[in-house]
This record gives C-alpha cells, structure tokens and sequence, in this order.
C-alpha cells in the first residue's frame, strides 16, 4: 500500500496521475500547508525538508521504503512497477528531461507564480525574471515537440506526467487565463493529449473530499514562507 502525502498543488499532482495512470493500491494523507502540516514531527519523519509530496510504501523492496520529492517519487514508481519509464535505450534522455523539468521548469514556474501572486508587493524584476524563464522553458519544449507526440522516446512516460504538474497551471505561471499556451502549438498540443487521457480527470479528483485551507492569512503566510520570517543569526 502506498500511503500519499497530498496537497493540491502541482507536484503532488504528478503523483496522484502516476497512481491513477498505473492503479496502484492508494491511501491519501492530506497534509494542510497553510495549516502548516508540512512542519510537523510526524510528517518531517517522512519528508525531512517539509514539503508535499511524500510517499512510504508499506510494499517496498526489503520492507517499507519513504520517498520524497515528485521526481524521486516517480523513479521511485515507475522502477517498481515498470511501467511510463522507458526503454532501457531511453535512460539517459528520460532522466535529462525529467531533471529539466525537476531543477528548471518547475521551480521557475513556481516563483512565477509567487512572485505575481503571492509576494507582500509586486517587484518588477523578480516577475520579469520568472516569468521569461518559465517562458524559456516552454520554448525548448514546444520545440522539442515539433516531430513528436511525447517528451521521451515513442511512448508516454513519467516525464510527460511530471511537465503536466505545472503546464496544468500556465494559466498562473504566465498570468494569462485565456489559452495559455496559445504561443506553444506544439506544447499545447502535447498537453491536449495528455488530458485526454482518462486517469487525469481520476487525479483531478484526488483530495476533492477534504476541505483544505484556502485563506491566504498571517498563519498561512508563516507556515508557507516560514524562511521569511526566520531570525538571522
């Protein structure tokens, strides 16, 4: 059994399509960031650094086994069952994307997003600077696409499921609620597929059942940000 540490939030999302995508046994763990969950001694067992998602799977190999981060925890998966992986051919171009997405993509669409959003006041530099290099990113993979239909070799894989996380959310990163990836033919495209896919409307569903904070106040600021508050030594 897989017990999923969820919120509903781009990289916990990833999973949640892996687990539909592959029908792995699941137990969802809601963990309330503007609650501040996340910093909990029970929940820090698993994920030291305080972030969804998190996984321990009571089936691992040798007994039970913990992972965390969205791109460990699809490896971590996609090992297990052998399934959206890849050809052993594939490897190195499988890992290049998914880190693509894990250490640039990713990132930069969420300070995007927090800088535009969420930040005390706007500062120009900062969203500028996200925001292009999201756009960046999109750019090398619209171009990517342009003579294939998934990320790595000729089949779906984690890759495509962990770039679904955030593209799901261009609308934020780009701050253009009207066919954000209007500018990406290709990438839109792509994402048209993957949505068409049935497990996406099942991930999409995961966590509708429990009433997460939506109240962006003073606590919700400090369990979020908390390094924003943190007192210099």
């Amino acid at each position: 059994m897989i017990h999923f540490y969820f919120h509903p939030t781009p990289n916990p999302a990833k999973v949640a399509l892996f687990l539909e995508e592959a029908k792995l046994p699941y137990e969802v763990l809601p963990i309330d960031t503007r609650k501040g969950e996340q910093h909990s001694p029970a929940f820090l067992a698993v994920n030291p650094n305080g972030k969804v998602p998190a996984i321990v799977d009571t089936d691992g190999v040798g007994g039970e086994t913990r992972a965390f981060d969205s791109s460990a925890i699809l490896l971590y998966l996609g090992d297990k069952t052998g399934t959206f992986i890849g050809t052993a051919a594939d490897r190195g171009e499988l890992l290049s994307w998914l880190f693509f997405i894990g250490t640039g993509l990713g990132p930069f669409s969420g300070q995007a997003v927090h800088f535009q959003r969420a930040a005390p006041e706007p500062l120009p530099y900062a969203i500028n600077r996200y925001r292009r290099e999201a756009q960046r990113h999109y750019e090398v993979l619209n171009a990517h696409l342009a003579s294939r239909d998934w990320i790595v070799g000729s089949n779906y894989s984690i890759v495509d499921i962990s770039a679904w996380g955030w593209l799901d959310r261009a609308a934020f990163v780009l701050s253009k609620e009207e066919d954000p990836l209007s500018a990406y033919p290709n990438l839109r495209r792509w994402f048209a597929a993957v949505e068409a896919r049935p497990a996406v409307a099942r991930a999409r569903r995961v966590g509708a059942d429990h009433a997460f904070k939506t109240e962006m106040d003073e606590t919700a600021r400090r369990a979020m940000f908390p390094s924003n508050y943190a007192i210099e030594r």
